[in-house]
């Protein structure tokens, strides 16, 4: 269990930030990483681009290190939608067969795929939402030997209701579909291990439980899939193409790894050192001790909800860093911003409400929100 981390964020006392799962505010250490890097453009002629290139490799294998990687597996990217594209180009889906998404899933990880079986004459196959919860089993009811690609999340974005990626995963090499993961609703937050998943692609946004700037995400290629094609061409996903006397030769060889994968521009003179720094703080704690901690929190939402006859996803069914809760009754229109009006923050989702804290929050805090909840409903 890790102590209360609030004293690491500016949030003023009579704040309840419960919004994680949307976006997370920096840390103090975070921000004044931002502050000094904006100062190196400010001040240009002070800037050292070896320096900035070191960061990246840095962010690079901090990544890596949360999830069980390599720095050569990762690559750096702007965004989910963007990695999702990479992996979507390089993916083979041929004619009259599926690809497998879920139903409400989050848009960067189903526009790539539409338009991929759209230009193949291939199927996009939505799992239906299921009452209880179990997406695995429903998940597992649609992989047969018709699909070429399944790409899902950790966790589903609205409410926190958990996939077995490990299950699907292996279901998925049985019937030799390549598997994609969306990790962005994960990666922080709980342990994940793509020596475990063994995922073809795994991609994230990094302002969520990453804690990092916008603007900002990682790309995990499995060694079998880093000879791809990238989005982009560029110099920085190529080998150096300068002879020593300042001559270029457009080197047509790729840097090592997954590097090749890169966003132009990785070498963001702001952004990586924030990322460095939101990553570094991330590594001490550990993803594992983040869900240990949040997971209490996450209990009491249900316990509460529960006892108002809201409904929510079953312990054994969902995560513990946020939860989604449904009530009986359908929420007032101008139910969030009501509760912003108390100072009490956190995001409509579906027909109910998700509830994202973080190290910054405590079981108070959960018990206040219902008490908000019980004045305004």
């Amino acid at each position: 269990m890790i102590p209360n981390q609030r004293h690491r964020f500016d949030i003023p006392s009579d704040i309840t930030f419960l919004n994680a799962a949307a976006y997370t505010p920096l840390m103090k250490s975070v921000y004044e990483a931002g502050q000094a890097g904006l100062e190196r453009k400010y001040h240009s002629w002070a800037l050292k681009p070896a320096g900035v290139v070191e960061e990246a490799e840095t962010c690079r294998g901090l990544f890596a290190n949360l999830i069980g990687a390599t720095a050569d597996d990762i690559a750096i990217v702007p965004s989910t939608a963007y990695g999702i594209a990479t992996a979507a180009i390089n993916l083979p889906l041929g004619s009259g067969r599926n690809v497998i998404v879920l139903e409400d899933q989050f848009p960067s990880n189903v526009f790539s795929w539409q338009q991929l079986a759209e230009d193949n004459s291939a199927k996009l196959v939505t799992v239906a939402r299921p009452d209880d919860w179990n997406w695995t089993s429903a998940v597992l009811e649609q992989i047969d030997t018709e699909t070429d690609i399944v790409t899902l999340p950790n966790n589903h974005w609205m409410e926190g209701s958990r996939l077995d990626l490990v299950s699907i995963g292996k279901r998925c090499r049985e019937v030799g579909a390549a598997f994609v993961i969306d990790a962005t609703q994960s990666v922080g937050a709980m342990a994940l291990d793509v020596g475990e998943l063994q995922p073809d692609f795994l991609i994230c946004s990094a302002y969520k439980w990453l804690l990092c700037p916008y603007t900002l995400g990682f790309l995990y290629a499995s060694p079998e899939r880093q000879q791809g094609r990238p989005l982009e061409l560029h110099r920085q996903n190529h080998r150096p193409d300068e002879s020593a006397a300042g001559q270029l030769d457009y080197s047509v060889d790729f840097t090592s790894g997954a590097r090749r994968f890169d966003m132009g521009e990785r070498n963001n003179f702001i952004n990586m050192p924030m990322a460095v720094a939101a990553l570094t703080q991330l590594n001490e704690w550990g993803p594992a001790a983040i869900q240990e901690t949040l997971t209490p929190l996450t209990d009491r939402v249900a316990e509460e909800a529960m006892a108002r006859g809201w409904r929510v996803p079953g312990k054994d069914k969902r995560i513990g860093h946020y939860i989604g809760i449904t009530p009986p009754n359908p929420l007032a229109e101008d139910m969030i911003s009501r509760l912003e009006g108390v100072n009490f923050y956190l995001t409509r989702r579906g027909s109910g409400l998700r509830i994202a804290p973080h190290l910054f929050n405590d079981i108070n805090d959960i018990e206040q929100l219902f008490a908000a909840l019980d004045n305004i409903t």
